[in-house]
């Protein structure tokens, strides 16, 4: 079994980046590959609207300059996915709307390709704003017909600078059974 993370932080290792890895942590317990995808530094654009994946269904988006793509194999390959993204403005960063967007519309295209993977979102915030983030990834999973993990608490951690998620013990005890409620479900559907 294997699970990938898209990070949609502009910084590779920030708090996103550490809450995605305590949830990460709990699945390599289970024995659970997982991977990290950073979006940050790497060209992704929004989608065009060009409906090609559409006419061809090959499980790829026509735009073919940027990482889309080889995001889109890695979340075929995968038995689960983690989106992760700090909250801007009460929304998912632009590197990570553009992911749902144009994943959910090559998903839709192929028969809905993602149907019945595994599903958790992750957000870094400093104050408020949060609970907008945490939707807009859900309604990929949602829309996209995959099961979603709960845990105690909505999966989110507060802190401004590098790390301060460090110090919400809550944020991360969520992130925990996160992964815990993750590497549980995953094992059921394999069985």
């Amino acid at each position: 079994m294997k699970v990938i993370a898209f990070n949609g932080s502009a910084r590779k290792d920030g708090n996103t980046a550490v809450l995605i890895n305590y949830v990460l942590s709990e699945l390599k317990k289970e024995g659970i590959e997982t991977e990290i995808f950073n979006l940050s530094g790497r060209k992704i654009r929004g989608c065009i609207a060009c409906k090609k994946c559409y006419e061809t269904k090959d499980k790829r988006c026509a735009v073919k300059n940027d990482v889309l793509n080889e995001c889109i194999e890695k979340m075929v390959e995968a038995d689960g996915i983690i989106l992760g993204s700090p909250a801007y403005f009460a929304d998912v960063s632009t590197e990570m709307r553009a992911l749902i967007d144009r994943a959910s519309f090559v998903a839709k295209a192929n028969g809905d390709m993602l149907r019945r993977k595994v599903g958790a979102a992750v957000v870094a915030v400093r104050r408020a704003g949060s609970t907008n983030t945490f939707t807009a990834m859900n309604n990929f999973f949602l829309i996209s017909q995959m099961i979603i993990p709960g845990s105690n608490y909505w999966n989110m951690g507060f802190g401004v600078d590098k790390d301060d998620v460090e110090s919400d013990s809550e944020g991360i005890g969520t992130m925990k059974l996160l992964g815990e409620n993750m590497a549980w479900l995953l094992k059921k559907l394999k069985t």
